[in-house]
């Protein structure tokens, strides 16, 4: 049987494309696959309750829905590996630069942010029903607020605009092709391009965990999602457990 198509929508400004594509799956409306862009995002935000600056119109804000019945609820990871990998290869059809997937949901180019992705579920007891993948890109952005002096954008580095819709489309087709992958058993696959690529890999960081900041040696990420570093001894991390110091 044929796919059906996958709606695109754009919208003129939202609070956030996560929050609207949340609304549409409550409503029964949504379509595994659809996409929600944004020019502008009055209320984006990342993990921990962080907020997301954007200029409007400058770069990708995107959503992209997709059922999830068929991925157990404890494979979780095993989706932001596919986001994360395919806004990596996504930007590398555009920049030949040193681009990074920072444990767990960052993506830095010459060791600065560029994007981030933000991923919200919907599950039904132990069935997981939906994902809500939330991807910000910095595309033409140049200036950003002065507590962000770590920020980069494409044309930063490339020095050319670009139209921010295609690109978003573009990304929209690339994760997309990473979550069938993931249906197609390409997940050990992917999990060896995010290691490939993982920020600061085989090099000494500053980690914090409660009140306490210590230099260890980042290593790979596990299939389950943990951050494994080795100092004295090998630890390893869960997502919230720790904040990196940069």
């Amino acid at each position: 049987m044929p796919e059906e198509p996958k709606n695109f929508i754009i919208l003129e400004t939202v609070d956030s494309t996560n929050n609207y594509a949340m609304g549409i799956v409550q409503k029964g409306v949504a379509n595994s696959g659809d996409a929600v862009f944004a020019l502008e995002q009055t209320a984006g935000r990342g993990r921990r309750g962080k907020s997301w600056e954007s200029r409007k119109g400058e770069n990708i804000v995107l959503t992209v829905i997709s059922e999830m019945q068929w991925l157990p609820v404890l494979s979780q990871f095993h989706l932001s590996v596919a986001v994360a990998v395919a806004c990596h290869d996504f930007l590398s059809g555009y920049v030949e630069n040193d681009i990074k997937i920072k444990w767990p949901n960052d993506i830095f180019i010459n060791d600065r942010k560029a994007g981030g992705i933000l991923i919200e579920n919907v599950l039904k007891g132990h069935i997981w029903q939906w994902a809500i993948m939330g991807i910000g890109l910095n595309i033409n952005q140049e200036e950003f607020e002065t507590g962000n002096l770590r920020a980069i954008s494409l044309k930063q580095i490339i020095g050319k605009s670009f139209n921010v819709s295609s690109l978003a489309r573009e990304l929209h087709e690339n994760v997309l092709a990473k979550i069938s992958d993931l249906k197609n058993d390409g997940y050990g696959k992917m999990l060896e391009a995010y290691n490939k690529n993982l920020f600061a890999r085989n090099k000494k960081v500053k980690l914090k965990k409660g009140n306490t900041i210590f230099e260890t040696t980042v290593q790979q990420v596990s299939p389950s999602g943990e951050l494994i570093t080795k100092d004295v001894m090998e630890r390893t991390f869960s997502f919230d457990e720790i904040e990196w110091i940069l």
